[in-house]
């Protein structure tokens, strides 16, 4: 069976990284796809997964409420695994997904291999943080 072949370039986050990091990355994750309305994340539950989205829309939900929407290149999940907390928010596809899954292994594993891809997480987590009241 032939694996899917998965291009990280459209991801700014990740500009700074060599392609062989990216291709790490990419070999690393698990690719799945989503259908819409699902929710993936759910508020006040364990930190043990995160996504990156290749294609698609989802929406960040507090207390049912809609703080923000995320698209391709975005990175969601990983503010509990770098703050070690539970979920602060429920995150529902709003479209068919196409993403990266990942353990909290793997983030860990990938954390220490590629320091700037812990770099990436953390700037995301720090972002996430200034848009929402964890």
């Amino acid at each position: 069976m032939a694996e899917k072949s998965i291009s990280l370039d459209h991801i700014d986050r990740f500009s700074s990284l060599s392609d062989g990091e990216v291709a790490r990355i990419a070999e690393v994750g698990t690719y799945v796809t989503v259908p819409t309305d699902w929710a993936l994340i759910g508020e006040g539950t364990s930190a043990d997964k995160a996504y990156l989205l290749i294609s698609g829309e989802v929406s960040v939900r507090q207390h049912g409420k809609e703080i923000a929407k995320l698209g391709p290149g975005d990175i969601f999940g990983e503010m509990g695994i770098v703050a070690h907390r539970l979920r602060n928010a429920t995150v529902v596809s709003l479209s068919r997904l196409e993403c990266l899954h990942f353990t909290r292994d793997q983030i860990e594993k990938l954390e220490k291999e590629i320091p700037a891809f812990k770099e990436a997480l953390e700037a995301a987590a720090r972002e996430r943080a200034g848009e929402t009241t964890a």
